[in-house]
């Protein structure tokens, strides 16, 4: 199965499909610098929705926003794809950034962080494995639950 097979798959799996990726400002959503893709921060938003929104740990389990992590991972995966014409032209994903909305006493964010490093590893293999940082915030836009960038390396 090639990467972007299993992309389609994991879009299934979770129940969302996405197939467009608006901006809402003046900025892009990739730039490519040689070898190297630098995503801007994806919300969970399928269409003009975002999914699942809310603070984790007050209206959001940890359950619910591993899923906004896995859908804005997604989305990433989709900027990706754009930008390369395919998944299979990845070489690594060497760094991500997962924000979470977070309830005061919410301390889990590593956790959500993987539903979104358990989606990479599951499309691309090893190239999915990364550097992470995860961390709590007071707001995200449009209220999202988690917000990912990331930083790709395409093939040379």
């Amino acid at each position: 199965m090639t990467r972007d097979e299993k992309y389609q798959a994991a879009q299934q799996r979770i129940g969302y499909q996405l197939d467009e990726f608006r901006i809402g400002g003046n900025y892009t959503p990739w730039v490519r610098e040689g070898n190297h893709l630098y995503i801007s921060g994806q919300i969970p938003r399928v269409g003009d929705t975002v999914v699942l929104p809310g603070k984790v740990g007050d209206s959001l389990t940890l359950g619910q926003a591993q899923i906004a992590a896995g859908i804005s991972a997604l989305r990433c995966l989709g900027l990706l794809k754009q930008a390369l014409g395919s998944l299979d032209q990845i070489k690594a994903i060497p760094r991500i950034t997962v924000y979470v909305r977070s309830a005061e006493d919410f301390d889990q964010q590593s956790e959500v962080a993987n539903g979104a490093s358990d989606l990479l590893h599951e499309i691309l293999g090893s190239a999915g494995a990364h550097t992470r940082t995860s961390l709590g915030v007071m707001q995200l836009p449009k209220s999202a639950a988690v917000e990912i960038d990331m930083i790709a390396v395409a093939q040379g």
